[in-house]
């Protein structure tokens, strides 16, 4: 008996989506999804959902905030010291994934259980930067702005790849949901809205450089892991539509090249990258909560 049209293609869609899925390391399932409006810890209706969904344009916006993470010295003497990057690149990132999914998706319950982790382990990540400051993980400061470094990046990925447009009233909608998370790590006063985003991710810029450790960091992080070649492929196009999302004094300091063209051409081939993603691996469609009739009398 011939095996549908359709139903080979279902299954070439499902066997491309796992190929997508072990690429970008995430090869366990997420924590469960919540969708009650009263358990849920985020908006079911969020903003958040529908960026946090799009897996490639977080992909490149991962690897944007990653690049400008390690500027921050004391941020990246922590990683350097304490994370096993090097040796297990996809486990930091399936970690990262967790955490995200958990605290846009999951109950309150969930998401609760995924920050007492990071904090657990944010207790035991201290020591001594190479320029002799000590630094700690549950600083406020370094929480703010490794915080400040994704969401401006997911948000920027989102605005240039993603499949629905973002209005400036959306981006301020989407920084103020995740400021909850935020606050909950220990980030005293995340920001709420994305002109509050901008103005304090660019104060940090009197702090930032290229320490030794970042450097390796960038050029790890730019050469990626082995990978076959069409991942190669794709991976260098998300390393350059990464970069072309990172403002100009952070491309400066990673010895980034200045913008060009091939920043939009990368942007370009990106969306298409992005677009067959989603074509594989099919976001949520956002959901609405309708409001409950009105108990006023006429």
């Amino acid at each position: 008996m011939t095996t549908p049209p359709r139903v080979l293609a279902e299954r070439a869609r499902a066997l491309a989506g796992q190929a997508i899925r072990r690429a970008a390391g995430l090869v366990e399932d997420p924590p469960p999804r919540c969708d009650d409006p009263g358990a849920a810890y985020s908006p079911v209706d969020g903003v958040a959902r529908v960026v946090h969904g799009d897996l490639g344009s977080m992909l490149v916006g991962g690897v944007a905030s990653l690049f400008v993470q390690m500027l921050h010295p004391l941020a990246m003497a922590g990683v350097a010291d304490h994370s096993r990057y090097r040796e297990d690149p996809f486990g930091r990132l399936l970690q990262t994934a967790h955490f995200i999914s958990a605290t846009t998706y999951g109950s309150t319950a969930t998401a609760e259980a995924a920050l007492e982790r990071v904090r657990f382990v944010h207790g035991f990540v201290h020591g001594t930067a190479d320029d002799g400051r000590p630094y700690d993980a549950r600083d406020p400061h370094l929480l703010a702005f490794v915080h400040c470094a994704e969401v401006s990046m997911f948000l920027a990925a989102y605005r240039r790849l993603g499949r629905y447009p973002v209005s400036d009233a959306d981006a301020d909608r989407y920084v103020a949901e995740v400021a909850r998370a935020a606050r909950d790590l220990g980030v005293l006063d995340p920001p709420t809205t994305a002109a509050e985003l901008t103005a304090r991710l660019a104060s940090y810029r009197p702090e930032l450089r290229l320490s030794g450790a970042a450097r390796e960091a960038r050029d790890f992080l730019a050469r990626g892991v082995s990978l076959g070649p069409v991942a190669r492929l794709a991976y260098r196009v998300i390393v350059r539509a990464a970069l072309a999302l990172v403002d100009r004094p952070e491309r400066r300091l990673l010895g980034a090249p200045r913008p060009s063209w091939r920043d939009g051409a990368a942007l370009r081939v990106a969306r298409l990258v992005a677009a067959v993603v989603r074509t594989v691996l099919p976001p949520a469609a956002p959901q609405v909560v309708e409001s409950p009739p009105s108990t006023a009398s006429t």
